[in-house]
C-alpha cells in the first residue's frame, strides 16, 4: 500500500523572514495513527495545513497516498476528512443541515444519520448550531470530517472542550476508523491521549522534528523509566545545594519547577535512599517525595524546556 502521508524538506516562511516550518521530514504509514506534538507556535498547525492542501509551502514536497496537490487536488480532497483546531459553522443551521451540507461536497459520503448516531448527536439533530455547548460543537466538527467517508483523518486538537466521557467516546471512534483501514494524523495537548491513541508520534519545536518514535520508545530513550519528585526546606541551615541531585546514583536528568525537583531515573530503589541520605547530610527537611512512571510529558519538557500548555 502507498505511504499515506510523506513530506520532504518542507519549509514555510512568512513575509520572507518568519520561518514557521524549517526543513521538516515526515512519513506516515497507511493505517497508522500518528501524533504531532509541540508547544504553541512550534509549527504544527502550519505543517498540517500544508499537508491538507490548505496552505502552499515555500518549498519542499508533499505526497498524499502517492499523489501531489499540484496534480490531483480535486480527487485528493475526496480522501481527506478534516477537523480544524477552530471550526466556525453557521449558527443558523441545524446540526443535521450542517452535516448534510458537508456531505453534499463529496461524491460518496456516509449517511448523515449514521454519523450523527456515531457522534451521539442524534438528539441534537434538529437543534441550531448556535444553541450547542462547546463540547457538542466539537463533536459536530468531527462529524463533518467523518461524513465524507475519508481515507485519512486530520484531527487538530479534537477533544478540546469535551467532558471525559465524550472524550473517551471520541477515542473509540478514532480507533474504529483506524481498524477499518483509515489513517489518522492527530495533534493534541493531552499526553494521555497521545499515549493511548498514537502508534508513533513526532515532537516539533521551532519548525523542526526534534524526536520521533512510538510513545513507549520515546519514554524509554528520552525520559527514563521513573520520575522521583521531591521538595526540601532549608530547616534553618541555608538552602539545599542543587548541585548534589545530578550526582545521585541512577539520575538521568534534573528539572526544577515551582520549587519542586524532578529526577528522571532508571533505578529508583537506588536513587531514593541516596536522596534521603543527601537531604539529611545537608541538614534540610524533606517536604514532599513521590515516584511515578515517566510519561510523554516528561519527554516533552526535557526536550523543549516547556510544558505543552505554556504559551
Amino acid at each position: 500500500m502507498p505511504i499515506a502521508i510523506q513530506c520532504r524538506d518542507l519549509r514555510k516562511t512568512y513575509q520572507g523572514k518568519v520561518e514557521a516550518v524549517r526543513g521538516l521530514n515526515l512519513e506516515i504509514q497507511t493505517g497508522e495513527c500518528f501524533g504531532l506534538l509541540g508547544p504553541n507556535g512550534a509549527g504544527k498547525t502550519t505543517t498540517i495545513e500544508i499537508l491538507e492542501g490548505l496552505l502552499e509551502p515555500t518549498s519542499g514536497q508533499v505526497s498524499i497516498l502517492g499523489h501531489s496537490w499540484s496534480e490531483n487536488s480535486r480527487e485528493m480532497r475526496e480522501w481527506l476528512g478534516i477537523s480544524l483546531q477552530e471550526t466556525r459553522l453557521s449558527e443558523k443551521l441545524s446540526v443535521r443541515e450542517t452535516v448534510d451540507l458537508f456531505a453534499s461536497f463529496y461524491r460518496e459520503p456516509r449517511s448523515t444519520d449514521e454519523v450523527l448516531e456515531e457522534l451521539q448527536l442524534t438528539e441534537k439533530a434538529d437543534s441550531w448550531v448556535g444553541k450547542l455547548s462547546g463540547g457538542q460543537r466539537q463533536r459536530l466538527a468531527v462529524a463533518t470530517a467523518l461524513v465524507c467517508n475519508p481515507k485519512i483523518l486530520f484531527l487538530d486538537e479534537p477533544t478540546t472542550g469535551l467532558d471525559p466521557q465524550s472524550r473517551r467516546q471520541l477515542w473509540d471512534i478514532i480507533r474504529e476508523f483506524q481498524r477499518n483501514g483509515g489513517t489518522v494524523l492527530l495533534t493534541t495537548h493531552y499526553m494521555d491521549e497521545a499515549e493511548r491513541l498514537c502508534d508513533r508520534l513526532a515532537i516539533v519545536d521551532h519548525g523542526q522534528i526534534i524526536a520521533e518514535g512510538s510513545p513507549a520508545d520515546l519514554i524509554e530513550r528520552l525520559g527514563g523509566h521513573h520520575v522521583v519528585e521531591f521538595a526540601v526546606s532549608s530547616n534553618g541551615n541555608g538552602p539545599a545545594d542543587p548541585a548534589v541531585w545530578p550526582s545521585l546514583p541512577g539520575v538521568e536528568s534534573v528539572l526544577e519547577s515551582d520549587g519542586m525537583m524532578a529526577l528522571s531515573v532508571k533505578e529508583p530503589h537506588l536513587t531514593i535512599p541516596a536522596l534521603l541520605d543527601a537531604v539529611e547530610k545537608q541538614g534540610s527537611r524533606l517536604e514532599h517525595l513521590s515516584t511515578r512512571q515517566a510519561s510523554l510529558e516528561d519527554v516533552f519538557v526535557r526536550l523543549t524546556g516547556r510544558h505543552l500548555r505554556e504559551e
